[in-house]
């Protein structure tokens, strides 16, 4: 995007001069204006030295961690609270961060907003670091002169979010590990123990049942074969990641997996959270439904979801409430629906979203608690059934043989 260098003067007649980036002279002149601030001479600047400034080098734009953004926007709320200038506070902040991710970003941010850009419009530029909702909140409190408030809200809903997203995060490890655990396992059962047996086996040659042969067969194949079993597992992987990429497939997906048993409940559950708790903070932040509801599904993170939002907001603009549409989508449950009803007609809609969202937030936890309660013996009864079926194999020649020297 072009840099432009650009002179003008303020309502007190004080002249101000910068470097923009924008995409051509009438944007320039345009947010110079929302600034208050008549413009003079605008021109591209052609310099070397500009241009490596605000060039973007690919692998270096990084996100930031969601703990450095929290504290971030708590301290920043505290300083805009107590009076001081943005761009001394951005620079109080980045000097002091220990991440240089961060650190590096909040200098552009700063220097971005020292030559007149809006705060807003400085973090756009870093959607890795700050998303969609988080300048969306940031843009309403500068217009709204409530910047602080705001920030504070913001820091109280990544919290939240990150709460949340970590109860679901917890459900998964326990399976995680013992599915690792279990192919190892098996793994090493295959390629270095079986092949002992097999041998002793064809000292034997006794002909095997079939529970054994299949073992045999199997290992053999992971001893001549792993390399390019490997090959084919990465080959898969790959091409499922692709695959995924296609809309209709991804809506398939996300379709499916609300509707299995125990993990469905869960992502439901963490769906109406996560909506009510991003859409109550935006409302009460005086961001206008339709444009809150743009934001929330940009983020909803599952495209059932994000679809039921787009019926939802078609609706609201034809005239219609939220509760209605709301109901037909099929995702949100029946309370949900009614409070939000109600929430509309008080004119308190913000706030029976936030009490959503708490009550979910705890469904949410009970559904953590009540999956890995139910993971926990099957993951062992599928881990201990795929082992005792391997003993088994191998072992019945053994129990074969004996047997019939019993008999002779």
């Amino acid at each position: 995007m072009p840099v432009y260098k650009w002179e003008g003067r303020t309502r007190t007649g004080d002249t101000k001069r910068g470097t923009m980036e924008a995409p051509n002279e009438q944007a320039v002149i345009l947010r110079l204006k929302q600034q208050q601030i008549t413009p003079g001479d605008i021109g591209e600047v052609q310099n070397l030295m500009a241009r490596l400034n605000s060039m973007k080098i690919p692998g270096m734009e990084g996100g930031i961690k969601s703990k450095s953004l929290v504290v971030f926007t708590r301290q920043f709320a505290t300083m805009i609270d107590a009076g001081l200038p943005l761009v001394q506070g951005l620079d109080i902040l980045a000097t002091q961060q220990d991440d240089k991710v961060m650190q590096r970003i909040l200098f552009q941010v700063k220097n971005d907003v020292e030559t007149g850009s809006t705060l807003s419009g400085a973090m756009a530029k870093h959607p890795k670091a700050f998303d969609t909702l988080y300048v969306s909140l940031v843009s309403a409190g500068e217009l709204g002169g409530i910047l602080d408030t705001i920030l504070d809200r913001l820091a109280s809903y990544i919290e939240n979010n990150n709460a949340l997203i970590a109860k679901v995060k917890s459900a998964m490890i326990y399976p995680t590990v013992v599915s690792i655990v279990a192919v190892a396992v098996v793994a090493i059962l295959l390629i270095f123990v079986i092949p002992t047996f097999a041998t002793m086996f064809e000292d034997m040659g006794a002909e095997l049942p079939g529970p054994t042969q299949n073992v045999l067969d199997i290992s053999e194949f992971l001893q001549n074969s792993y390399g390019k079993g490997l090959l084919g597992i990465a080959g898969i992987v790959v091409g499922f990641k692709m695959i995924m990429k296609v809309r209709a497939i991804q809506y398939g997906k996300d379709y499916m997996l609300l509707r299995l048993p125990g993990i469905g409940t869960l992502l439901q559950k963490s769906a109406v959270a996560r909506f009510s708790r991003t859409l109550g903070t935006m409302i009460s932040s005086g961001i206008p439904i339709l444009q809150a509801l743009d934001v929330v599904e940009k983020t909803s993170g599952n495209l059932v979801i994000e679809k039921g939002i787009v019926h939802v907001k078609d609706r609201i603009s034809e005239g219609k409430s939220m509760a209605e549409p709301l109901s037909s989508t099929g995702v949100f449950p029946p309370m949900v629906v009614q409070m939000i009803a109600v929430g509309e007609q008080t004119g308190a809609l913000d706030s029976m979203l936030g009490k959503i969202a708490d009550f979910y937030d705890g469904e949410v936890s009970v559904a953590v608690d009540g999956l890995t309660t139910l993971i926990e013996p099957l993951m062992m009864v599928v881990l201990g059934g795929v082992v005792g079926y391997i003993l088994v194999a191998i072992y019945l020649p053994i129990f074969s043989i004996a047997g019939q020297m019993e008999t002779g």
